[in-house]
């Protein structure tokens, strides 16, 4: 009769072999697993006129277009736009297929950040593209100088310039700081 533990034992050999068995053998990477000038987070955006927000982020943001791939109604099913050095990939919105646009919606959970040499520049060229300004831009208790700004396609974009290395312990006094002068919330 079989001990426990040599019963464990064989059944943990028999359940490898079958393991290594079944696996495939993995073949020699021939290409990178993230493609080259693509960062491990892309944002993926839905837009509701997909070939006008291509146009608005070349225009208010200097973005170039690098990928587009049309619907056979003429739609953009995928585009690749690159801003600075990100990528950012979009697509016309399709209910049908379970996409829908910020306009859609009625709003948008996610903003896409956006570091930039000068924030306060790229923020005048993007409201003169037609960007709305959502949230004006100061210098913050963080160390950045940020603010946000809303696309003409219901997308916000928080654009911000790195001013300042603010320990942690600062920011948290800084933080403070301005909580205690803000008014609190509407109902407490």
């Amino acid at each position: 009769m079989a001990t426990k533990k040599a019963t464990k034992k064989a059944a943990k050999k028999a359940v490898k072999k079958a393991t290594k068995k079944a696996a495939p053998r993995k073949a020699k990477r021939k290409v990178p697993a993230i493609p080259k000038g693509y960062r491990t987070v892309t944002p993926y955006l839905v837009v509701k006129g997909a070939a006008e927000a291509i146009a608005f982020y070349v225009e208010a943001f200097g973005a170039k277009e690098k990928v587009r791939m049309a619907m056979p109604d003429g739609s953009v099913m995928h585009a690749e736009i690159q801003v600075g050095d990100s990528m950012v990939m979009l697509s016309e919105e399709n209910p049908g297929w379970g996409t829908k646009s910020p306009q859609t919606l009625g709003g948008n959970a996610t903003h896409v950040m956006l570091y930039v040499k000068d924030a306060d520049a790229f923020v005048a060229r993007a409201v003169g593209a037609g960007a709305t300004v959502a949230q004006p831009l100061e210098n913050q208790f963080w160390g950045d100088r940020y603010g946000k700004i809303a696309d003409p396609f219901g997308h916000v974009w928080s654009i911000a310039t790195h001013i300042e290395d603010v320990s942690p312990k600062e920011m948290k006094k800084r933080m403070d700081a301005m909580m205690a002068q803000m008014a609190p919330p509407a109902g407490q």
